[in-house]
């Protein structure tokens, strides 16, 4: 209806229509049916015109040609034919008021075709969102947010919060279908969009290990016929159940999506016959394993796969089939282009800095791991199989070096050599180690220096220090940048208490390898050794950045700080050891012992406690608790860390004695005496065991305390006698031996019998001497030492004959 324009009431429609000559207007001849059809005709004629043409609604209209001629026609219903009009009536040329023509237009007046007379156009109408199409494109939208939201959170680490977008992309998903069929339009529904809501609400519930969620999810794409290829789901649904560990649901799962799957899409079908596979290996179905296996390996050859056969037939000792399989993984193709490429080989700088660009971009690294993660597996399986395959370790390991020799894996001949020594080492086979990491002298200087490296090691382990000295430097000169040869080297400096040199090949070695944990550590040592402190804890601060739960580090940095004098700081790093490590009594022991220095008496109880709980035997720890609950009149208490300590150490009276005493001030005055009474029988010389004895029966009216006074008398008479020949002791035995030196003859020391009788008589010798009173000593420097012997001796034939 835009485009009908009404006129007004006293506008002549016609006026001026007829001004000029129509014969000579050929522009509309195109458009003209009646004369292109007189065209089309045999003899020219225009053929003549019928009496009924629809599409009229006004009749009694004479019909006009483009030459001017009308002739009137009426049709049967009296209804002229289109275009027709009444004579003496002009026509409009309403087709070209576009071109800037109006009905209106008179002779004269001005022609514009661009229409500039006619103002401004009118500004273009905005959408109208409230029309139910507009609504629906934009729920669309925010659904399609909404997923790619939940991705991207995924992507990031945020699993909980994909799984709310997920949920809100399917409710606002469910709430378009139902406005579709509110509207009518429910054949218009977006099937794309309900699979990628469903799909990806499955995936973010497997995600979140919410395993029934996902399942149901995945049923209802599966089970809906509308939806392209849903069978291939059944792939994840099978990964849910062997992550359930429900390994022969998975497995019928897995063959029914390959079942689904067309011989077309061969990869799909590889990947589905590996799982497969794995799931028969995680079962102990390792006959079904192998068959699977096999057949991936003569299809599309993988390294991962060739890895879980040689692993198959390992579990079911088939020699032959190990080495079959060994042979089938050490041929896979990588793929990967030779690394020289990466090398400049030309004077073009573009072509230099294109090398420059791929050097390290995904690409090569991707390509780096994949040639990584080929090697370790082939070193592993090696490792594994050389005992197996032959009637000895070696010769299988023989076996295996020269099948890598002859592959395209050639450089990993000799790791698999080093490795062999290694593995000699492991059986303690040193001589053989040895031997096998000898022959590496005279080969390339990087698997030389890996040879010497070891060498160095075994031979520090070995306290053979000038030998680890030796190769250390060997593995040194052989390659400078070898980290582990600088750290063998410094360890070596290290023993020779030359710490700053140390220090030097540490930070040489950390320099090469900034991720060299054993040099870091080393370093931290020796700077404690230098008494450094702040630079060891610095060293040991930065090694636990690497090592997070290495419960050695974090000792050291706790060790540093007591050290330090920061001991709050000191039990916080503790507590971090006791979170890797709960169960250690020697830092819950230490823990103890800092809560104790820091006046914490009830914190220092229950580290203590909890050591001695893991640990009984620890005597100071035992001490400790002892002392503890004597101190705080819990006697009782103490009495069983006592008789521990007496069990570990049966030979110390104290621990007896505190037993006693713990029994007498818990008021249990019978069993205190029993167990002085005990004491004294084993240790009668006890000067402290009489005192109480006798104190006891004094108390108790007892009958023996007159026999224990005197015994107490006499002990204390004999310990006093003992206190004053220990005080004079260190100075008559330095004037013993040197008076014993001046006199002995030479003629002692002339045969190795003489020799072992020289230590025989300085031992004789020294206790005579210590026993004699001061005018005896005297008389015997003025005596000649044979003399002395023969009167001394006369009863000990063997010595008179010898002298």
């Amino acid at each position: 209806m835009e485009n009908v324009h009404l006129a007004v009431e006293d506008e002549d429609l016609y006026s001026g229509y007829n001004d000029f000559n129509s014969t000579f207007f050929t522009e509309e001849l195109e458009n003209d049916i009646g004369f292109q059809q007189a065209l089309r005709t045999s003899q020219g004629r225009r053929p003549l015109m019928t009496a009924k043409l629809p599409g009229t609604a006004i009749g009694g209209r004479p019909l006009a040609s483009s030459f001017g001629s009308r002739v009137p026609l009426a049709s049967s219903a009296g209804r002229p034919v289109t275009g027709a009009v009444q004579e003496g009536a002009a026509r409009p040329m309403t087709s070209i008021r576009a071109a800037g023509y109006t009905s209106t237009m008179m002779r004269g007046s001005t022609f514009d075709t661009l229409g500039q007379h006619r103002g401004p156009a009118p500004p273009l109408e905005g959408k109208n969102e409230d029309g139910p199409e507009e609504k629906i494109k934009i729920m669309e939208k925010k659904v399609n947010d909404l997923i790619e939201e939940s991705c991207m959170a995924y992507s990031s680490g945020a699993s909980q919060l994909a799984l709310e977008k997920a949920k809100e992309a399917r409710r606002k998903e469910q709430a378009l279908v139902r406005q579709r069929e509110q509207s009518g339009t429910a054949d218009h529904i977006n099937l794309d969009l309900t699979y990628s809501v469903l799909l990806n609400l499955a995936n973010q519930y497997e995600h979140n290990e919410m395993y029934p969620e996902a399942l149901n999810t995945y049923q209802v794409i599966v089970k809906n016929k509308m939806f392209n290829n849903p069978g291939r789901l059944k792939v994840n649904m099978g990964n849910i159940y062997f992550q359930q560990k429900n390994y022969p649901k998975a497995i019928k799962f897995y063959r029914m999506a390959l079942d689904q799957i067309s011989n077309a899409h061969k990869e799909m079908r590889i990947k589905i016959m590996q799982n497969i596979g794995v799931v028969f290996l995680r079962m102990g179905q390792y006959s079904d394993a192998i068959t699977s296996f096999e057949h991936i390996m003569r299809e599309s050859p993988n390294i991962t796969t060739g890895y879980n056969l040689v692993l198959c037939n390992y579990a079911t000792g088939d020699r032959e089939g190990m080495k079959k399989a060994f042979q089938m993984l050490i041929s896979v193709p990588l793929g990967i282009d030779d690394e020289d490429k990466y090398i400049p080989a030309t004077d073009d700088s573009s072509t230099n800095m294109v090398i420059d660009a791929i050097k390290n971009d995904k690409l090569y690294q991707m390509e780096r791991d994949k040639k990584a993660q080929a090697e370790k597996y082939i070193m592993t399986t090696a490792k594994l199989i050389a005992p197996a395959i032959e009637t000895s370790f070696a010769s299988g390991f023989d076996w295996c070096v020269d099948m890598v020799k002859a592959s395209q894996y050639v450089e990993l001949a000799n790791d698999l050599e080093i490795n062999k020594a290694i593995t000699y080492l492991r059986q303690k086979d040193f001589n053989q180690a040895v031997e096998t990491l000898k022959t590496f002298e005279k080969k390339d200087s990087r698997v030389k220096s890996v040879a010497a490296t070891n060498l160095s090691f075994i031979y520090f382990l070995e306290k053979d220090y000038d030998q680890a000295d030796r190769y250390a430097d060997l593995a040194m000169n052989a390659n400078r940048y070898n980290p582990a040869a600088l750290v063998n080297k410094g360890n070596t400096v290290f023993v020779k208490q030359d710490y700053e040199k140390a220090a030097e090949f540490f930070k040489e070695a950390l320099k090469n390898d900034s991720s060299c944990t054993e040099g870091l550590y080393n370093l931290g040592l020796t700077y404690k050794r230098l008494n450094r402190l702040e630079d060891a804890l610095d060293c040991f601060l930065k090694l636990n950045a690497i090592l997070r739960n290495s419960d050695q580090v974090m000792c050291q940095i706790a060790d540093l700080y007591e050290q330090l004098g920061d001991l709050q700081q000191a039990i916080e790093w503790l507590m971090q050891v006791i979170s890797v490590t709960p169960t250690d009594p020697h830092i819950l022991a230490k823990l103890g012992k800092l809560h104790n220095d820091e006046g914490e008496k009830s914190q220092a109880l229950h580290y203590y406690s909890e050591s001695f709980r893991y640990f009984p035997s620890n005597i100071n720890v035992i001490t400790w608790l002892g002392a503890y609950y004597l101190d705080t009149q819990f006697c009782e208490n103490a009495i069983q860390y006592f008789e521990r300590a007496t069990l570990i150490q049966p030979t110390q009276v104290k621990w007896q004695l505190m037993v006693a005493s713990c029994y007498r001030r818990s008021g249990n005055y019978q069993k205190a005496l029993e167990t002085y009474q005990n004491i004294h029988r084993k240790f009668p010389d006890n000067v402290e065991c009489l005192r109480f004895l006798v104190r006891l029966s004094t108390d108790m009216g007892l009958k023996e305390v007159q026999d224990y006074a005197t015994k107490l008398k006499k002990a204390e008479k004999t310990k006093e006698i003992q206190e004053q020949t220990a005080a004079t002791a260190p100075e008559e035995s330095a004037a013993a031996a040197k008076t014993f030196h001046f006199l002995l003859p030479m003629s002692l020391m002339r045969a190795a019998a003489q020799r072992n009788l020289m230590h025989t008589m300085w031992t004789r010798w020294g206790l005579l001497w210590r026993d004699q009173k001061q005018e005896q000593r005297e008389s015997w420097k003025k005596t000649s030492l044979m003399k002395i012997l023969e009167t001394t001796f006369c009863q000990s034939r063997w010595i008179c004959s010898v002298l």
